[in-house]
C-alpha cells in the first residue's frame, strides 16, 4: 500500500519545504532550491520533468471545457469577449497551477524517497 503524507503534500501545494513550513521550496518561478535553508535537505536530484506540465494540462481541459461549454450555451456572449476572457482565465490558471503541481510532485518523490531524496530522511 502506497502511504501519502498529506501534511508534505500540503506543504508542497503551498509551494514550502516538504519537512517543514518554514522556507519556501523554490528559488525562481520553477527552478527548485538544491537545498533547504532551514534543515538542509538536499533537491539536487529531485526531478519533475514534465508531469507537471501534463497534470497542468489534464486539470485545465477539465475545468475550461465544461465552462466554455456553459458559459456559451448560457450567455452567448460576443467572439472577441469570450475570448479575452478565457485567454485571461487560461494563463493565470495555467500559471498558478504549474508552480504548485511541481512542488507537490517534488514533496511526493520526497516522501517516497525517491530520486536522490532517499538519504535525506
Amino acid at each position: 500500500m502506497i502511504e501519502i503524507s498529506v501534511n508534505s503534500l500540503v506543504r508542497g501545494w503551498s509551494r514550502n519545504c516538504p519537512r517543514f513550513e518554514n522556507d519556501t521550496l523554490l528559488k525562481n518561478y520553477l527552478c527548485l532550491k538544491s537545498t533547504c535553508n532551514i534543515n538542509g535537505l538536499d533537491f539536487s536530484g529531485a526531478r519533475a520533468d514534465d508531469v507537471p506540465a501534463y497534470l497542468t494540462i489534464l486539470i485545465f481541459g477539465l475545468l475550461m471545457a465544461p465552462l466554455l461549454n456553459f458559459t456559451l450555451v448560457k450567455w452567448g456572449p460576443e467572439p472577441i469577449v469570450l475570448f479575452v476572457l478565457f485567454a485571461v482565465g487560461c494563463v493565470s490558471l495555467s500559471l498558478y497551477l504549474l508552480l504548485r503541481i511541481e512542488c507537490v510532485i517534488v514533496s511526493l518523490q520526497w516522501k517516497r524517497k525517491m530520486h536522490g531524496l532517499k538519504n535525506s530522511q
